[in-house]
C-alpha cells in the first residue's frame, strides 16, 4: 500500500548523543579566578598571544576587527605626521580605487605611504584591503609592517602571530613568544603556556610546532602547565605515548589539578580507562566541577544515561540556576523517557533564559521538546504556548507547521490555515512544505476535494515538485480520479526514476481496484527492488498476489510486512487473506488486534462488511 501521511502525533523527540554532549560542553566552573586550572583550560581569544582561529580563506575574507583585551593595551606611539595635501590625496585616491575594485593599486599606495610616514594606521588599512581581496601573502606583508610600526599593539601582534602560524614561519614567532613568557607574571605564566600551545596547534607543520613549544617551555619544566602544554601538543600531533608521559609528569607535579587529570583522561590509551581515571579523582576531590562534567560526558558517550543524570544532579546542587546543567538534565531525562523530569528541567531552563537573556544560548530545542511532551499527553493549549515562543530561525517553520497541526486536531481548521498562510516562506521548498501540511489537514478533516484543489493550485507554480506530485496523486486517488492520479505518478516516475513510492502507489492502486494486475505486479516489483525492506511495499506485493489468486505467496508476503511494521492496514490485508484461506479464527484474532490499535479504522470496517465477517 502507499506510504502513509505524516502522522499528527509524533513520538517524543529523540535527543541525540551529540546534542547531549554539546549541552554538557557548555558547563564551566563558576569562578575561574579561583580556579587557575579552569582558567587555563577555558582560555579565550582575549589572550595576549591568541590569534585568528579561522582558516586562511576565512581570515582573508573579512576586515580586521579589534579584539577585547583582558587589560588596557599600551597606547600606540603614533608619529607626528602632518596631513599634507599629497598624503591626503594618496589616502583618498586609495579609498576610491578600493571602492572601485582596484585593491592592488590602493594597497600599494597605502603601504608606500605607511613606509614613508611610519604611521601604523596606514599599514593596518593596507592589511584590511588585502584581507578583503583574499590576498594572504600581501596581508602578511602589511601586518608585518603594522607590527613593526606599532610594536606595543596587541592587536597587530595577534594577527601577526596568526598569519605566521598559517604560513609556517614558526621561527619568526619564537622571539615574540619567548618574551611573552618571560614577561608574564609568575601566576599567569602557566596560562600563557597553554595559550601558546593553542596557538601552535594551528600550525600546519606539527613537528616543527612541537619542537618550538618544547624549546619555549624548557626553562619552566618545574611547572605542571609546561608538561600539560606538551601533552596537548603531542596528542594533537598523533604522538600518544609522549602525550601520556607528559600528562603523568604534570599530574605528579600537581596531583589536585583538574586540568592535569582531564588531560590524562583525554590522552588515555583506551577509552575504557577514562571513567576510572575520572572517578578516582572525584573520590579525592568531589568538588571538581570540570572533572564531573567530563565524567558525565563519558557516561553519555557510553549510553549510561541514568548514571550521567546522577552526575548532573550533583552539579545542579551547587548552582540550581545554571542554565547549561538544566538543559543537560532536561535532554537526558527526555532521552531516558522521564518526561515529567524533562519538563521540569526544560521549563526552568526556558524561564532562566527569559529572565536573563543570553545571545549565546538558544531555547528553541527546549521549546520543541516541551511542546512535544505536552502534545503527547493531549495538552494542546500548553503545547501551543511553547511553540508560540519559538523565534525565527532554523526550527521556526517546523514549529509553525506543528502549531497548525495541533490547532486542526483541536477542531480549529480555520485557525490552522491562518497560521499556515501567515508564515513567511524562504523559497519554493518551504512553500511546498506548507502546501503539503495544509492538504493533509484538509484530508484529515474529511475535505478531500479542497485538499485536491490546494495541491492542484500549488502544482501550477511548481509543476515538477516531486513531493507535490505524489501528494496530488494520492489526493486524486481518494477522489477516485484515476486519470489524474496516474498522470501525476507517471510524471513523477519520469522525473525521479528511483522513486520507489511512485511505482508502489500506482501498482497498489491498480491492485486495489483489481485491474491491470500484470502491470500492477511489474510496478510493485520495481518498487520492491528499490526498497526491499519497506513494509508498505512488501504489503503491496502481498496484496497484488492475493488479487492474482496466489494465496500462499500473499500470506507469506503479508506476514513479512506485518513483522516489519504492525500497521493496522497491513493487518487488515493479512486478515482477509487468512479468512479467504479458511483460517477464520486466525483472521478474527488479527482483526481484533487491529481494532484494539485503531477502533475507527475504515479499512477494517469495510473489509468486515464486504466479507460478511464479524468479530
Amino acid at each position: 500500500m502507499p506510504s502513509q501521511d505524516i502522522p499528527l502525533k509524533k513520538t517524543l523527540a529523540i535527543v541525540t548523543l551529540s546534542t547531549l554532549l554539546s549541552a554538557c560542553a557548555g558547563i564551566t566552573p563558576g569562578n575561574d579566578a579561583a580556579n587557575p586550572d579552569a582558567a587555563a583550560g577555558a582560555a579565550t581569544t582575549s589572550s595576549p598571544v591568541d590569534a585568528p582561529t579561522a582558516s586562511p580563506e576565512q581570515i582573508t575574507s573579512r576586515k580586521l576587527a579589534p579584539r577585547v583585551m583582558p587589560v588596557k593595551p599600551p597606547e600606540e606611539h603614533l608619529p607626528a605626521v602632518a596631513l599634507s595635501k599629497e598624503l591626503l590625496f594618496k589616502v583618498l585616491s586609495s579609498e576610491i580605487a578600493f571602492q572601485r575594485g582596484n585593491w592592488q593599486s590602493a594597497y600599494v599606495t597605502l603601504l608606500g605611504a605607511a613606509q614613508q610616514t611610519r604611521d601604523p594606521r596606514l599599514a593596518r588599512r593596507a592589511a584590511e584591503m588585502a584581507l578583503s581581496a583574499k590576498q594572504a601573502n600581501e596581508a602578511l606583508v602589511a601586518i608585518r609592517l603594522w607590527r613593526e610600526l606599532a610594536p606595543d599593539s596587541d592587536e597587530a601582534t595577534q594577527y601577526y602571530l596568526g598569519f605566521i602560524m598559517l604560513s609556517n614561519n614558526l621561527a619568526e614567532a619564537r622571539p615574540i613568544l619567548e618574551k611573552r613568557l618571560q614577561d608574564a607574571p609568575l601566576q599567569a605564566r602557566g596560562v600563557m603556556m597553554l595559550q601558546i600551545q593553542r596557538l601552535l596547534a594551528r600550525a600546519q607543520d606539527k613537528a616543527a610546532a612541537f619542537t618550538l613549544l618544547e624549546q619555549l617551555v624548557t626553562p619552566y619544566t618545574a611547572m605542571a602547565e609546561a608538561h600539560l602544554a606538551l601533552a596537548q601538543q603531542a596528542f594533537g600531533s598523533g604522538n600518544s605515548i609522549r602525550a601520556q608521559e607528559e600528562a603523568k609528569i604534570a599530574l605528579g607535579l600537581k596531583p589536585d589539578s583538574e586540568l592535569a587529570i582531564l588531560t590524562s583522561a583525554q590522552v588515555a590509551p583506551d577509552s575504557k580507562d577514562v571513567a576510572p581515571i575520572l572517578t578516582d579523582f572525584l573520590k579525592k576531590y568531589p568538588g571538581s566541577r570540570e572533572v564531573r562534567v567530563a565524567y558525565a560526558r563519558t557516561l553519555i558517550d557510553q549510553k549510561q544515561y541514568e548514571q550521567a543524570r546522577s552526575q548532573f544532579e550533583i552539579l545542579l546542587k551547587s548552582d540550581k540556576q545554571d542554565v547549561t546543567t538544566l538543559l543537560a538534565l532536561g535532554l537526558l531525562n527526555a532521552q531516558i523517557g522521564d518526561t515529567k523530569a524533562a519538563e521540569r528541567y526544560l521549563s526552568s531552563y526556558v524561564d532562566q533564559l527569559n529572565q536573563h537573556p543570553n545571545e549565546a544560548r538558544d531555547n528553541t530545542q527546549a521549546l520543541l521538546i516541551l511542546a512535544q511532551i505536552a502534545a503527547d499527553r493531549n495538552d494542546t493549549d500548553t503545547a501551543l504556548k511553547w511553540l508560540a515562543q519559538v523565534e525565527p530561525g532554523d526550527a521556526y517553520l517546523d514549529a509553525q507547521l506543528r502549531r497548525a497541526q495541533l490547532l486542526s486536531k483541536r477542531g480549529d481548521l480555520a485557525g490552522a490555515r491562518r497560521v499556515l498562510a501567515e508564515i513567511d516562506t524562504n523559497g519554493e521548498h518551504e512553500k511546498a512544505q506548507i502546501t503539503q501540511v495544509e492538504a493533509q489537514l484538509l484530508r484529515e478533516s474529511n475535505r478531500p476535494q479542497e485538499a485536491f484543489k490546494v495541491l492542484e493550485t500549488a502544482l501550477k507554480t511548481q509543476p515538477d515538485n516531486p513531493d507535490l506530485l505524489y501528494d496530488y496523486a494520492m489526493a486524486a486517488e481518494k477522489l477516485n480520479n484515476l486519470n489524474a492520479m496516474e498522470t501525476a505518478l507517471r510524471k513523477l516516475i519520469a522525473l525521479a526514476p528511483e522513486n520507489q513510492q511512485a511505482y508502489n502507489a500506482l501498482g497498489y492502486s491498480l491492485a486495489e481496484r483489481n485491474i491491470r494486475l500484470p502491470e500492477a505486479l511489474a510496478l510493485i516489483q520495481k518498487a520492491l527492488a528499490l526498497a526491499p525492506q519497506d513494509p508498505f511495499i512488501v504489503d503491496s506485493m502481498g496484496w497484488v498476489q492475493y488479487r492474482m489468486g496466489n494465496l500462499n505467496e500473499a500470506e507469506s508476503r503479508l506476514r513479512n510486512a506485518y513483522g516489519l511494521l504492525p500497521d493496522p492496514e497491513i493487518g487488515v490485508h493479512l486478515g482477509e487473506v487468512l479468512w479467504v484461506k479458511g483460517q477464520k479464527t486466525d483472521a478474527q484474532k488479527l482483526w481484533r488486534e487491529v481494532r484494539q490499535k485503531d477502533p475507527q479504522n475504515d479499512a477494517l470496517k469495510n473489509t468486515l462488511t464486504r466479507l460478511g465477517a464479524s468479530l
